[in-house]
């Protein structure tokens, strides 16, 4: 056993900031808890993508029920839009799995993920599966439902597709599959080493009434969950809103509910419910053999709970604990032990805390952490143990009532010790799903943390082990105490300046990027496969940063075509791979931080430009700027004060972000003002709106309507309806390999309804088995200039780097021809 290093005891009152903790239970969620632990019974809820979940079914479920209640969303929300900022993709799958995470805290539900990765609107079940690999998903669903073994089984998407997504009717097919194959131990039998078959009683889908869409009918089993719950001060309709609300990079803000609240239900697999949605379950401990002491422990814990003074019922709680601790292993025990140990905790008013200074843990430097304890209601408690991965300590110390205890250690952070990274993108995916190795590791909603310590108390003569994760504690000035993630970080960082390098085949080629220490550093080297790249002997303290720049050769051979190009760097020679840093902040999520390999990417474009100056009017958010400042313009972003103070004929073209009138109300206000700027001989183009709410703005010179049509294949042939129109044509020739290489989509929001005199169409298309459709793009001449409305995805296919997606923008950019470079 090693030694501490540094212990300090202080029995008085320690500063502010040790003595501001995150919210704990109040009396009321003790209660409830306690009377929760005579309920046996589960439900998961199953659909496709994050805000899918019915949340007041989940809050009626976990606060009224008090079923052990899930949700299981086979993705993270990857390929959906984002209200709130640029980010997309995997990112964008990071943000979303902390709003599902923050709704769970809200409606008591708890979460779970497949591997599936959420590429985009899919217009069938079938084009999901072969993207996602229908086997592997249904074995993550397997695994779940065995894990989890929920008594029933609620899916929000029916099979027969009226849930419109294609990942929507792809989750209720996969669910009612699992729900059979979950019982069959010759489905997925490697998952037996770790889980038994389990069958739920019954299977149903969560009817609803979405829009035009009513699949409800009185008919079909229902019942209310529109209850008032005078303990928590709130309807399950009041706390449903609040959990839905986080859901902030959807824009899903809800307004609280109160009243009946009819739910419905269609039996799909199992037998029909007719009188409970438990009916056939039996939900006290008379399940369990042995089990009816429990319950009689748990009523008189119950009966005798005082408000005033839960750790009265501490005595209770541990001999319940030692008499579930002496029953047979099963599901219920281990559900109901875990339970009870968290009540011990909260009635004893026990304070654990442990937390760091700095947000992150360098590999081969050390981290000091600070423990914190606090006996705030003064049971019978002593400190006995402290383990931190291979280090632990013994105590022998009384836990004093109300009194701190507080210490510091410091432990050195190993070169193997992980890196704080999201499991599921520790292999590279594949464009359907994330590559997960790990069979425990499925299902799982979050990191794992970067450290778990195990703390050993004694509590009314019985020994309890608690695991705390140790985070990263400051003091905001305008927020106060806040506990964010702390992250492992390897010696050094390298940060690459842009998600992809655009380049002319004319044009100076560099690879740049920066080294970040990460810790004070006499030497760094970095590798470019087995070639020394940078051997720099100069010392570099913590935080500190060195830019590196060196010309390079495409290395093409006379009449070779190089379209793109990477370069990887390595901490040693073509095996430890450097890592870059991402990170992500949110006021209303954790911090989120990940590392992806170091790696320049470069798009070497076959590109002409006309037209130099774009005012730029952002919307939700996209990194449709950054890529126009790659091509050569001049970049202004405008917002409400700057288009009510700019000549706007300075600018050769003005673009709109993505959605930018749907967020922003001021756009109303510039109509008149637009249009002078295009009848004089501007250049407005707008990128996709999604249909509005009510009486629609005025977007454009002409009338015309957004609606919900888009290309879901990003194979999609492209017929040209006008080859010879400028756009087609100047100054860039666009030919049918301009639409290669696209990702997820063609186009969304489509335009309709629109008078063909005045707009004209380019390009139709269509997805397999649909209507051709004209409305992605649509150009109209007014005046002396132009307008374009377009559904095409250039805030995803600037990004990725796609040739035809620069050269197409370029064109419509250069439809005024107002000044060339």
């Amino acid at each position: 056993m090693k030694k501490l290093l540094f212990i300090f005891f202080a029995y008085c009152l320690l500063p502010v900031a040790y003595c501001q903790a995150p919210p704990g239970w109040t009396s009321a969620d003790m209660y409830l808890a306690i009377r929760k632990l005579n309920v046996l019974g589960s439900v998961l809820y199953l659909a496709a993508h994050p805000d899918d979940e019915n949340t007041r079914l989940i809050a009626y479920f976990s606060k009224d029920r008090m079923f052990r209640t899930g949700y299981l969303s086979m993705t993270r929300g990857d390929g959906g839009q984002n209200l709130i900022g640029d980010d997309q993709g995997v990112d964008l799958g990071l943000i979303r799995t902390q709003e599902l995470l923050a709704a769970r805290r809200i409606d008591g539900g708890e979460q779970f993920f497949t591997r599936a990765f959420d590429f985009g609107f899919s217009k069938s079940p079938e084009e999901t599966f072969t993207k996602w690999d229908k086997e592997k998903i249904l074995s993550d669903v397997v695994w779940v439902i065995r894990k989890f073994q929920p008594d029933v089984i609620i899916t929000r998407f029916p099979t027969t597709g009226e849930g419109g997504h294609g990942h929507h009717t792809a989750s209720a097919i996969l669910a009612n599959e699992a729900f059979t194959a979950a019982a069959d131990p010759s489905r997925f039998p490697e998952q037996l080493k770790y889980v038994q078959p389990w069958q739920a009683r019954r299977i149903l889908w969560n009817t609803f009434n979405f829009g035009n869409t009513n699949t409800t009918s009185n008919d079909q089993f229902k019942f209310d969950v529109g209850g008032y719950n005078p303990l928590l001060g709130k309807s399950y309709g009041e706390i449903a809103a609040i959990s839905r609300s986080n859901h902030k990079s959807q824009g899903f803000g809800s307004p609280g509910s109160r009243g009946e609240a009819l739910e419905y239900f269609r039996t799909t697999g199992g037998s029909a419910p007719s009188g409970d949605i438990m009916d056939g379950v039996d939900l006290t401990w008379k399940r369990v053999k042995g089990g009816e002491i429990i319950g009689k422990m748990v009523d008189s814990l119950s009966s005798s709970f005082d408000l005033l003074h839960p750790e009265k019922s501490v005595t209770g709680l541990v001999r319940l604990y030692k008499t579930l601790n002496s029953m047979p292993d099963g599901y219920w025990k281990t559900q109901k032990l875990n339970e009870t140990r968290q009540l011990i905790e909260q009635c004893s008013g026990l304070f654990m805390d442990v937390t760091t200074n700095e947000q992150y843990a360098v590999q081969t430097d050390s981290v000091r952490m600070n423990f914190v304890f606090n006996n705030r209601l003064g049971v019978n408690a002593s400190l006995l143990k402290v383990s931190v991965d291979a280090f632990d300590s013994s105590f022998n110390q009384t836990l004093s009532r109300n009194r701190n205890v507080f210490f510091t250690l410091r432990f050195f952070v190993p070169p193997s010790k992980p890196l704080t990274q999201p499991y599921w993108l520790a292999n590279k995916m594949e464009e359907g799903y994330f590559n997960v190795s790990d069979q425990q590791k499925i299902g799982q909603a979050d990191v794992d943390p970067a450290y778990l310590v195990n703390i050993k108390l004694n509590i009314e003569g019985e020994d309890f082990n608690f695991a705390k994760t140790v985070k990263y504690k400051f003091t905001d000035p305008v927020k106060g105490e806040l506990y964010e993630p702390l992250v492992v970080l390897p010696e050094y960082t390298l940060d690459i300046p842009k998600e992809i390098n655009v380049l002319k085949p004319k044009d100076d080629m560099r690879q740049e990027f920066s080294y970040i220490a990460q810790k004070n550093l006499n030497q760094t080297r970095i590798y470019q496969d087995d070639y020394l790249l940078v051997d720099d002997s100069v010392k570099l303290s913590k935080n500190n940063r060195r830019a590196f720049s060196s010309q390079f050769d495409i290395g093409a051979k006379p009449g070779e075509k190089v379209s793109s190009l990477s370069f990887g760097y390595y901490q040693q020679p073509g095996k430890i791979t450097a890592k870059s840093l991402h990170i992500i902040r949110y006021d209303h999520i954790p911090f989120i931080n990940y590392f992806t390999d170091a790696i320049n990417k470069y798009a070497i474009l076959d590109l002409k430009t006309y037209n130099k100056k774009i005012g730029y009017i952002t919307g939700a958010g996209d990194k449709v700027p950054e890529a126009l400042e790659q091509m050569g313009y001049e970049v202004t972003l405008l917002s409400d004060k700057e288009l009510s103070r700019n000549n706007l004929q300075q600018f050769d073209a003005i673009i709109t972000g993505v959605r930018a009138h749907n967020t922003n109300d001021w756009m109303s206000k510039y109509y008149d003002k637009l249009m002078k700027y295009i009848n004089d001989g501007g250049n407005f183009i707008v990128q996709y709106d999604r249909p509005f709410n009510g009486a629609p703005p005025k977007i454009g010179p002409y009338k015309f309507d957004i609606v919900n049509r888009r290309i879901t294949d990003e194979k999609a042939d492209v017929i040209f309806l006008k080859p010879d129109h400028p756009v087609m044509n100047f100054p860039n020739k666009i030919t049918q390999e301009d639409f290669k290489g696209w990702i997820q989509e063609r186009s969304i929001y489509h335009a309709s309804n629109f008078d063909k005199t005045n707009f004209e169409t380019i390009f139709s298309m269509h997805d397999p088995g649909e209507n051709s459709d004209d409305g992605s793009l649509i150009i109209a001449k007014y005046g002396k200039g132009y307008f374009t409305y377009t559904g095409l995805v250039f805030f995803r296919e600037l990004p990725a780097g796609v040739p035809g997606a620069y050269r197409l923008l370029a064109n419509i950019i250069a439809l005024n021809k107002k000044k060339a470079f």
